[in-house]
């Protein structure tokens, strides 16, 4: 048997099939839902932001320069953990990926600035972080936090959200869809 000749050679096959829907149930958006975990994201995107905070330091102390386009890899690093730890379909894990991603970089500077400090004053990191008083804060976004450290921490926090959510199937999508149009959305 010979397939049938195709009376449009130049045009590309359709690869969305036939028009059929997807074998799919509202009790598998439900399932889907359930697989969800914010205590898991929250806790690798915990996990991501103290690594990473180790990294930039030993970075900046290697090199003796400070990158502040790493943030940027902070994001993606805490968007692709809270989207694999956590699971997440619904708009709570993009916004924690923000929020992590904007504290780790706040967070990272601070450290550094510690650290910087500590070095010209021959005394631990630990030791000026717990000598920081409410009189530190204005200081430290005065003198050490600009305006590319605030860029890229927008940036980074763009990055983690966009990055954050679980990326659906076509029938994962129709098997959520289905069970939001069957239910009341409440678990």
């Amino acid at each position: 048997m010979t397939a049938p000749k195709n009376p449009y050679p130049l045009r590309l096959r359709k690869k969305h099939g036939d028009g059929q829907q997807p074998e799919a149930t509202a009790s598998d958006g439900a399932r889907i839902l359930r697989a969800q975990s914010l205590r898991n994201a929250v806790m690798a995107g915990l996990i991501v932001t103290f690594a990473f905070c180790a990294l930039y330091l030993a970075t900046a102390s290697l090199t003796g320069r400070v990158f502040a386009w790493m943030t940027v890899a902070l994001g993606y690093l805490l968007g692709m953990a809270i989207r694999h730890a956590g699971r997440g379909v619904d708009w709570r894990f993009p916004t924690l990926a923000a929020v992590l991603a904007l504290g780790g970089s706040v967070l990272s500077n601070v450290v550094l600035a510690a650290s910087t400090t500590a070095a010209e004053f021959g005394t631990g990191t630990l030791d000026i972080l717990r000598a920081v008083t409410a009189m530190t804060w204005p200081v430290f976004f005065d003198e050490v936090w600009n305006i590319g450290d605030t860029f890229y921490a927008v940036l980074s926090a763009g990055l983690a959200a966009f990055l954050a959510p679980r990326r659906l199937t076509r029938t994962e999508f129709y098997a959520l869809r289905m069970w939001r149009r069957e239910s009341d959305r409440h678990q």
